[in-house]
């Protein structure tokens, strides 16, 4: 019963790193908002925050998987958290200093970490129990995932974007700017907090967790090996590529989604959310007559919330629709509400934007899934491979921010309707090219 108790234990510190890396990512969107208005920055400039985040991706992907390879899950989790704590670390710098360099290489450091993390978290939870349940742990942990994705854009808004006011170029005083260096100060010490207890409370229950940890056959296999055999699979390539438009596509809307909806071509001169009881209630809206910066972020929450409903409901239908079938709808509804906003925009233009989020949810999974059942490389250098292309995520916003520099935040969403049609391209193709026998897609990350 004792040793039952201390696994539960395990099984619930390796579920709240799913909770955490969730809450961490999510924080990206309401902070570009922040960074914008205390640096004085230009959109794509502010986009550099996600940018820094998501490159540790195509960067740290394959060094981790042969990282985990050699030193096993447990003491590369160990080792992601203590580099999360570092880049927590200096993000308290750059408050404390108000150096946006600095930001940019705490953010760095922490997804460096995270990027880890992911690699070793997913099978050790999928390992740590019945391995009949094993696809039911792992579903229940990545909601904790989403749930944290859901949550932190609404904290952030909360403790990063209280008064900041920077539509037309308008300047943020000093009192303004010091709250919001505040918070993002308050939000990483206890983050930072946060990490230090899942590293020691994963450390007291070591041994249940190395006893369940995947045993790997053979030796560590070298980066170089892996990305050749990868470069070598035509479909691994065309999955790395719509991995990279599908993660570039979702980050991009969730960065500018606060500075969109308060935009006044949209909701922030517009009566239209006060009209809605629960988004009001939700947003906490001060005044009828628009929205607040701090009050769009909060409805950054709702875009991830889509996706974490649609995650569940994803599930539902993935055992009944075909995979490639289930995601030639959700790409061209994607395309379809993209579309809206770039043709239309207007106050409701927001609120379609917002529920792309229901649509992108099925998306990375069942891209993974279709290139692993089709591609000729072995699945951990496809896997590899698809893990660095999240590194789209670091160079669409770059672009998205300088469309919304240029022409406004509605002219935009043109960037990710390109994108959304290249991944109704590959779904169709998918869809018409069968599976290779016996190849299956193994559990994947969240990003």
């Amino acid at each position: 019963m004792q040793q039952s108790g201390v696994k539960r234990g395990a099984l619930i510190a390796v579920t709240a790193l799913f909770l955490a890396w969730g809450l961490i990512t999510s924080l990206i969107d309401p902070l570009v908002a922040a960074v914008k208005g205390v640096f004085a920055l230009r959109d794509v400039e502010a986009q550099l925050s996600a940018s820094a985040f998501f490159i540790a991706y195509g960067l740290v992907s394959l060094p981790a998987a042969t990282l985990v390879a050699r030193v096993r899950p447990l003491r590369s989790i160990l080792i992601a958290l203590a580099m999360m704590v570092a880049g927590c670390l200096i993000m308290l710098a750059a408050a404390n200093l108000a150096v946006y360099l600095l930001v940019l290489l705490g953010l760095f450091v922490l997804a460096s970490g995270i990027t880890i993390l992911q690699v070793a978290a997913n099978p050790l939870a999928a390992a740590m129990g019945d391995p009949a349940r094993s696809h039911l742990r792992l579903t229940a942990v990545q909601a904790f995932n989403s749930i944290g994705t859901f949550v932190g854009p609404y904290v952030g808004a909360t403790l990063f974007l209280k008064g900041l006011e920077i539509k037309g170029g308008a300047g943020v005083d000093v009192a303004t700017r010091a709250h919001a260096l505040g918070g993002i100060n308050s939000a990483f010490f206890w983050i930072a907090g946060l990490i230090v207890l899942l590293w020691l409370a994963l450390f007291a229950a070591r041994r249940p967790i190395e006893a369940a940890s995947p045993v790997r056959s053979g030796a560590p296999v070298g980066i170089a090996h892996l990305l050749r055999d990868a470069m070598a699979s035509r479909w691994t390539l065309i999955g790395g590529a719509a991995i990279f438009a599908y993660v570039g596509a979702e980050v991009s809307i969730g960065t500018q989604m606060a500075l969109f909806l308060h935009s006044d071509a949209v909701w922030g001169a517009s009566p239209a959310p006060a009209h809605v009881a629960p988004l009001r209630r939700f947003l906490q809206l001060r005044s009828t007559a628009g929205v607040s910066l701090q009050e769009a972020g909060r409805a950054v929450s709702l875009y991830w919330g889509g996706a974490m409903i649609g995650r569940i409901a994803g599930a539902v239908l993935l055992t009944h629709v075909k995979a490639a079938r289930l995601l030639v709808a959700a790409t061209a509804v994607a395309i379809g509400l993209c579309g809206y906003v770039f043709l239309i925009g207007g106050a409701s233009a927001g609120f379609v934007a917002l529920a792309i989020g229901l649509f992108n949810s099925v998306m990375f999974p069942i891209i993974f899934a279709l290139t692993l059942e089709r591609a000729t490389a072995r699945a951990e250098a496809s896997s590899g491979f698809l893990c660095t292309a999240i590194v789209g995520g670091a160079f669409v916003p770059l672009l998205v921010g300088t469309v919304s520099g240029s022409l406004g935040y509605v002219a935009a969403f043109g960037v990710p309707l390109v994108c959304y049609t290249g991944l109704l391209i590959f779904a169709l193709a998918a869809l018409f090219t069968p599976a290779r026998t016996g190849r299956s897609g193994p559990a994947v990350a969240s990003h």
